[in-house]
């Protein structure tokens, strides 16, 4: 689809230098602009390139000073960066505004379906299942009996939902994430059986969940993930586990059974939560921590493994690098000591 300057600056409230017929049918970084595209301009340190930019467009603050001529369409605004935000939001609603149920899909005669849904070619829609209005299936996509899909959803290609999973309204799943898939549950005292997991997963609304995530089933009762949950690419959340609202957990974070987490925390990558702990609201976890004990205190940074309070790591952190040194000194004192009293 191709915009003018014109519908562009409408759509951002913004003022045109240049061309205001010149069209654009792509997006780019001002480094990498070619004719036709349109890109942004909002730190200082890439200045320079607004001058050579091959842009058709670009959007600029109101406060640029221009030192040279510029080739390309300008368009200013209060804040480049957030204005391009929105175009990007506008281009990414008309990409992925599919709609239609494809003749290779197969959606059940008991399921419940809403108004102007997508389902693309193999997706699979289980027995009794409710499916919310301007919700986007994409192919390959699975849907186990039971499950429920709130409005405005949208699931990516793969993506894996079994029986009896509730998922809330604007959510996004990505590609070749499980929602709902067994909890780890053996017995040790019965020759390790394989406890029954009969619980579900409750998703609520506006959770978005990254790419070839794992969340898991309750044994019994629910898994639950609280509203405006947000997960980067290669989460595993175990049995029981609750994540509070709002709460940001960033690539290949490990949850442990039971656990519950507060609202507003934030992982860093690769923490791993044991089981059975209590994090307090507010909680930030630095990258690679391993938490083994509750976080009763609200507000707290951890970092480490076993992890403790980030001021008192960074201290300690100070004598972990200098601990040869240290051994060597007490070395040589005792090697001294031993010989006086030799003498």
């Amino acid at each position: 689809m191709e915009y003018t300057a014109t519908q562009i600056a409408g759509l951002l409230n913004g003022q045109i230098e240049g061309d205001a017929n010149v069209s654009i049918n792509k997006l780019s970084k001002i480094e990498e602009g070619v004719p036709g595209s349109i890109s942004f301009l909002s730190n200082p340190h890439y200045n320079q390139y607004i001058y050579g930019t091959n842009a058709s467009i670009v959007i600029v603050n109101h406060s640029l000073v221009l030192t040279g001529p510029v080739s390309a369409t300008l368009i200013r605004v209060e804040n480049a960066a957030i204005a391009f935000a929105q175009l990007l939001e506008m281009y990414n609603q008309v990409k992925l505004n599919k709609k239609g149920i494809s003749k290779l899909s197969f959606i059940s005669e008991s399921a419940k379906v809403g108004s102007d849904i997508y389902a693309g070619e193999f997706s699979f829609v289980g027995e009794n299942t409710t499916i919310g209005n301007n919700v986007k299936i994409y192919p390959q996509v699975y849907i186990g009996d039971n499950a429920v899909i709130g409005d405005n959803t949208t699931l990516f290609a793969g993506v894996k939902i079994y029986s009896e999973t509730q998922i809330g309204k604007n959510c996004i799943i990505h590609s070749g994430t499980v929602i709902g898939s067994d909890g780890f549950g053996f017995n040790p005292e019965d020759n390790h059986k394989k406890v029954a997991q009969i619980g579900n997963v409750i998703i609520e609304d506006d959770v978005e969940i990254g790419a070839n995530c794992a969340i898991d089933r309750a044994t019994l009762g629910s898994t639950i993930l609280r509203k405006g949950v947000k997960f980067d690419n290669l989460i595993h959340i175990a049995h029981n586990v609750e994540v509070g609202e709002n709460t940001y957990f960033a690539a290949s974070g490990v949850v442990a059974g039971s656990t519950k987490i507060g609202k507003n925390c934030m992982f860093s990558g690769q923490v791993g939560i044991v089981g059975h702990l209590t994090i307090a609201d507010n909680t930030i976890i630095s990258a690679q921590s391993g938490i083994s004990k509750s976080i009763t205190n609200a507000g707290e940074v951890y970092m480490g493994s076993p992890a403790f309070e980030a001021s008192k790591y960074r201290k300690s952190f100070v004598h972990f690098r200098n601990l040869d040194a240290l051994a060597q000194r007490v070395n040589k004192i005792e090697k001294q000591q031993n010989e006086n009293n030799k003498n």
